[in-house]
C-alpha cells in the first residue's frame, strides 16, 4: 500500500531516500520539491531521475488538496472551498478556508477539521458533524493556495495566518503543530510563528500541553462569556472546562510562554453586552497579560442570536479600555458569501450545501 510521502518527518525522508540507494542530498531535493516548490507529482521533479523518480512512484503518492470553489465579497474577502479526501481516493469532502484582506494586513484563516464536535450554539460549523482531522499537509495546502490567491488578486504575500475556520486545533494537536512547523520552516514558508495565531474555544489540557512545547506562535481564546453559567449557555466544552480551569492553564501557558492571550468575544445582543458583562470579563482579564477582540456578531440560518446595538458594543469597549485594557472592535468581513466569523458551512454562492455526500 502507497504512503502519503507528505507525511514523513525530515528525519523520515532521509531514511527513506538512504534506503532506495541514493545520495544524502536528494533528500533535500526532494523535500524543497515537496514543500517550496509546491510539486503536484514526482514527475515535475525534473533534477531527480528517471529512475528515482520511479523508485519513489513505486513507494509513495503526492496528493495536494484541490480548490473546487471560489467566492469574492464586496469587501474584498475571499472565500475557498477545498476538496480533500476521507478514508479513501475519490471519497471528497470540502473544507474551507478564507482570505482577508485590510489596509495593514494580508491573513489567511485556515481551518483544521472538517465539521467540528463542540456544537457552539452562535457557530455554523459547529452543526456540522466532525467528518475529519485534517492531515498537516492539507492545512498547510490552504495556506499555500491562499497564498498564491492573495499574489493573483492583490499583488502581495500573506502578512498573517489565524486557525479560526472550521474546526478545534487542539483536538487536533499534532497534525496542527506539524503544520505550523512546515509553514514556519526551510523548506517550507518560511513565515514567522510570531505571525500565527491558533484560536481554542478551550481545552485547559491542550493549552498546557502548548505551554509545555514552548510554542512561538500566539493563542487565543474564543470567551464570549467571563461567567461560566452564561459560557455554559453557548459553549458545551465550558461544562468540563470552566473559567476557572481555564484561568489556570492560560497562566501556566503564559508562565511557559511569555506569550500575551488574546480573548475572542463575539458580543450579542441582551446576552453578554451588559456593563456587568463587561466588568465580568474585565476581571478575567487580571488573570494573565493579554487583549480583547470584540467581534461583531454574524448571523447564521436558525441562529437564535442577534447582533449587539453598536451604541452598547462601544460603551462596552470603552469600559474596558478605561480600565487599561487592549481592545479591538473587529466589524465583520465577508458576511455576504457567509465568510464571516462563525458562518463556514460549506455553503456555496447559491446558497446551498457544498458538501459532497460520501
Amino acid at each position: 500500500m502507497l504512503k502519503d510521502i507528505r507525511s514523513l518527518s525530515s528525519l523520515e525522508l532521509k531514511t527513506a531516500v538512504a534506503e532506495l540507494g541514493e545520495k544524502p542530498f536528494r533528500a533535500k531535493q526532494l523535500e524543497e520539491w515537496i514543500w517550496t516548490k509546491s510539486a503536484g507529482s514526482f514527475d515535475e521533479m525534473t533534477n531527480l531521475s528517471k529512475s528515482f523518480r520511479e523508485s519513489l512512484k513505486d513507494q509513495f503518492y503526492l496528493n495536494r488538496i484541490g480548490l473546487s470553489e471560489k467566492q469574492k465579497s464586496k469587501d474584498g474577502t475571499v472565500k475557498c472551498a477545498f476538496e480533500v479526501e476521507k478514508k479513501k481516493p475519490g471519497d471528497l469532502c470540502v473544507v474551507e478556508g478564507v482570505l482577508i484582506p485590510t489596509k495593514s494586513r494580508m491573513t489567511a484563516c485556515i481551518s483544521s477539521q472538517v465539521g467540528c464536535s463542540l456544537a457552539c450554539k452562535f457557530c455554523a460549523t459547529g452543526r456540522l458533524k466532525l467528518m475529519k482531522n485534517l492531515s498537516a499537509a492539507e492545512m498547510y495546502d490552504q495556506v499555500e493556495n491562499i497564498a498564491s490567491i492573495a499574489r493573483e488578486e492583490y499583488d502581495t504575500n500573506l502578512t498573517n495566518i489565524v486557525y479560526m475556520g472550521m474546526g478545534e486545533p487542539l483536538l487536533n494537536y499534532s497534525n496542527m503543530i506539524d503544520s505550523v512547523a512546515r509553514i514556519c520552516g526551510t523548506p517550507g514558508l518560511g513565515m514567522s510563528p510570531k505571525r500565527i495565531t491558533v484560536s481554542t474555544a478551550g481545552i485547559a489540557k491542550a493549552i498546557k500541553k502548548l505551554g509545555d512545547d514552548k510554542v512561538k506562535f500566539n493563542l487565543a481564546l474564543s470567551l464570549h462569556a467571563a461567567n461560566d453559567e452564561k459560557r455554559s449557555q453557548i459553549m458545551a466544552i465550558n461544562d468540563s472546562n470552566n473559567l476557572e480551569v481555564l484561568a489556570e492553564a492560560l497562566k501556566y501557558f503564559y508562565d511557559k510562554t511569555g506569550t500575551r492571550i488574546t480573548y475572542e468575544y463575539i458580543i450579542f445582543k441582551d446576552f453578554n453586552d451588559s456593563t456587568q458583562d463587561a466588568w465580568e470579563l474585565a476581571e478575567f482579564c487580571k488573570n494573565v497579560p493579554c487583549k480583547i477582540n470584540i467581534i461583531e456578531y454574524n448571523p447564521i440560518n436558525h441562529g437564535e442570536f442577534e447582533q449587539a446595538d453598536p451604541v452598547k458594543v462601544d460603551r462596552f469597549a470603552k469600559f474596558l479600555e478605561d480600565r487599561n485594557l487592549i481592545v479591538n472592535v473587529r466589524r465583520s468581513r465577508g458576511k455576504d458569501i457567509d465568510a464571516a466569523c462563525g458562518q463556514l458551512a460549506n455553503k456555496n454562492e447559491k446558497g446551498k450545501d457544498s458538501l459532497r455526500k460520501a
